[in-house]
């Protein structure tokens, strides 16, 4: 077994915490409250370019050629994600520049700390599990979504082919660069309670108009 599957199936509690959360089930049967998605959105704005700047010094600190390209191409994966938030931000209004939450800062600060500190073995542990989760929740909701969800377009990213693509070449670089283990697997498990954590804050949050 490779690394990178044999670190997701020892973590498949948290993985079943998110498919169950009502967040995500919300997405899926389209009843979850508008206001709650775009603070989601809002807040995934301000994860994702410090997700991006931590693919930019994985690149940085990549030992060979084969590893800089792998971290260019998901770099502009993350660039992809955003044009997406950027139509929502067209639709429903949403504040793509807004304040951090709690739980999108502490995730940040964990990201770009092992960016900084981390031998880049232990940097894709700690990336990683984004995007195999989002990969999988895509996969996994797409056959439950309502047709008529507002959220349907977020499913349909995530269970894409190139989706796919990008986490399996994250999954790849996780196999073949070294680290030490028992890090590596603390990174991972710590990533994916960051996620559920995420998941709360906007499940959490009310409408901000009032």
């Amino acid at each position: 077994m490779t690394r990178a599957r044999a670190l997701w199936e020892a973590h498949l509690d948290l993985v079943r915490r998110c498919e169950a959360h009502p967040f995500v089930q919300g997405i899926a049967s389209g009843e979850l409250p508008r206001e709650r998605f775009v603070f989601y959105v809002e807040q995934d704005a301000f994860f994702l370019e410090a997700f991006a700047r931590a693919y930019a010094l994985g690149l940085a600190k990549a030992p060979d050629r084969e590893t800089m390209d792998a971290f260019r191409e998901l770099l502009q994966g993350v660039f992809e994600e955003l044009r997406l938030h950027e139509g929502y931000a067209a639709r429903w209004g949403a504040n793509l520049r807004p304040e951090p939450a709690p739980a999108t800062q502490a995730y940040t600060d964990f990201l770009l700390r092992v960016a900084a500190l981390e031998p880049v073995g232990h940097l894709v542990a700690a990336m990683t599990p984004c995007m195999r989760l989002y990969a999988h929740l895509g996969t996994f909701l797409r056959p439950r979504t309502n047709p008529n969800s507002p959220y349907r377009e977020w499913v349909e990213t995530y269970s894409s082919a190139e989706f796919e693509a990008l986490a399996r070449r994250l999954e790849a670089l996780l196999d073949r660069l070294p680290g030490e283990e028992k890090a590596q697997r603390a990174l991972y498990r710590a990533a994916l309670r960051f996620e559920l954590a995420f998941f709360e804050a906007a499940w959490q949050a009310t409408d901000r108009s009032g």
